[in-house]
C-alpha cells in the first residue's frame, strides 16, 4: 500500500526545502550518515576525523548550504568554545586590568575564557601550555614569561591561532600587540631632565623579559644622548625585590636627584625603600617617574608621575586580531605597538607643578 509523504519540518510537501527555513546540525549529520559530533568536530577543523568523514560532512553542508550560527550555538551548549589567556602574573594591576576587558570581550563574542596565571614561571608556562595543547582551545592569548618556550609553536602548528600581549614570543607567526617601552623610557628621563636633574637612576624590571629589557636600553639610550651618568639595578619582578634593589641604589649613589622605576609592582616597593632609607622625601629630595598607571597611582601621596599603557585598546586590539583568525578573516600574523602616555603628576615636580598630563600618540 502507498501512503502520501507526509512533510517534514522545512519541507513544503514535495521534498524541497522551503526557502526560509533554517538547516539544523542533526540535518547535516543526517545526510552525511555521521554523528552530530562528527559535524562539529568537522566544522570547528580538528584534526581527529577521518578524511572519508571529513569529505561526506563537507559535501552534506554544501548540498544544505549549512550556515552555523557560531554565537547563537554558543550560548545555547554548556561547553562554549573556549579562549585560553595565559598572563605572567595575576596579582600584577597591568595583568588584571587586561583580564576584566579580555573577559567583557571574548564573552561579548560567544565566546569563554579559560585563564591560566604562570606567576612569572617557565615551567608552570609550559605546564599550562601542554594542557591547553590537550584541551584544544580555538585560540590563545598569552603574556609570557618564556618566549621561546615550544609549547608556543606547537599550539601553531596544531592550527591554534595564539596573540602575544605585552610580550612578544620568538615564533613570528604569532600575531603581537606590544607597547613602545623603549621609546616609553627615554620619555621619562627626558621629562626629568626637563624638571631640572641630572643624577638620574633606574630600577629596572628584570631583564629577563623582552619589556625589561627593552625599558633598560631606552633609559641607557636616553643618557647616553644626553652626556649624563647612568645607573641601574635589576630590580626583579615583585615588590620586595624593588625594595631591596631600591635600598641599594640609594646606598650607592646618595647624590642620585630621580629614579625611573621599571613597572608598578616595583614602585611599591621603591616608595616603601625611599620612606625607610633615611627619609629620602618624594619629590623633595627625590623625584620619581614609574612605569604603568595602576588606580592608585592618584591616590598615594604625592600622586604618582607616570607612563601608562593604554590597556583597553591593546586588549581589545589582542581580542579582535585572535577572533578575526579563528573565524577565518585573515591569515597573516600582525604585529601592532602602541605608545605610552606621560601622566605628569606630583612626583616628578619639586616645583609642585602636579596634574600635567602629556598624550603620546596611539598605535604606530
Amino acid at each position: 500500500m502507498t501512503g502520501k509523504r507526509l512533510p517534514e519540518a522545512g519541507d513544503d510537501g514535495a521534498g524541497r526545502r522551503s526557502s526560509n527555513s533554517v538547516v539544523t546540525m542533526a540535518e547535516v549529520a543526517e545526510r552525511a550518515g555521521v554523528s552530530t559530533a562528527t559535524v562539529s568536530r568537522v566544522l570547528s577543523g580538528r584534526a581527529s576525523v577521518a578524511p572519508e568523514f571529513r569529505a561526506r560532512v563537507s559535501a552534506a553542508v554544501e548540498e544544505l548550504s549549512y550556515r552555523p550560527n557560531r554565537l547563537a550555538r554558543n550560548l545555547r551548549c554548556r561547553n562554549a568554545e573556549m579562549v585560553g589567556v595565559v598572563i605572567s602574573d595575576i596579582e600584577n594591576p597591568h595583568f588584571a586590568e587586561m583580564i576584566h576587558i579580555a573577559e567583557e570581550e571574548v564573552y561579548r563574542r560567544g565566546y569563554r575564557m579559560l585563564l591560566c596565571n604562570t606567576d612569572e614561571s617557565s615551567e608552570k608556562q609550559r605546564s599550562y601550555l601542554q594542557m591547553l595543547a590537550d584541551e584544544r582551545p580555538v585560540g590563545v592569548i598569552i603574556a609570557p614569561c618564556d618566549a621561546s618556550g615550544p609549547e608556543i609553536s606547537r599550539l601553531i602548528e596544531m592550527g591554534i591561532p595564539v596573540v602575544a600581549f605585552d610580550r612578544p614570543v620568538k615564533d613570528e607567526r604569532a600575531d603581537a600587540v606590544l607597547a613602545d617601552n623603549f621609546e616609553a623610557a627615554r620619555t621619562a628621563v627626558e621629562h626629568l631632565v626637563g624638571s631640572g636633574v641630572t643624577r638620574i637612576g633606574y630600577v629596572g624590571l628584570s631583564t629577563q623579559i623582552e619589556t625589561g629589557a627593552r625599558r633598560l636600553a631606552g633609559y641607557k639610550a636616553a643618557m647616553a644622548a644626553l652626556g649624563l651618568e647612568a645607573r641601574w639595578v635589576d630590580g626583579g619582578l615583585r615588590l620586595a625585590t624593588g625594595f631591596r634593589a631600591t635600598e641599594r641604589l640609594v646606598r650607592e649613589w646618595p647624590e642620585m636627584e630621580a629614579m625611573v622605576v621599571g613597572n608598578n609592582m616595583l614602585t611599591l616597593g621603591a616608595l616603601r625603600a625611599l620612606r625607610a632609607e633615611k627619609k629620602r622625601r618624594v619629590p623633595e629630595d627625590i623625584v620619581v617617574v614609574a612605569f604603568d598607571d595602576p588606580f592608585w597611582a592618584e591616590l598615594v601621596q604625592p600622586p604618582l608621575t607616570a607612563l601608562a599603557q593604554p590597556v583597553r585598546a591593546m586588549t581589545s586590539t589582542a581580542v579582535r586580531l585572535l577572533i578575526d583568525n579563528i573565524e577565518g578573516r585573515r591569515r597573516e600574523p600582525e604585529r601592532i605597538v602602541f605608545r605610552f602616555t606621560l601622566k605628569v603628576r606630583e612626583s616628578s615636580s619639586r616645583s609642585g607643578a602636579g596634574n600635567r598630563q602629556k598624550d603620546e600618540s596611539p598605535p604606530t
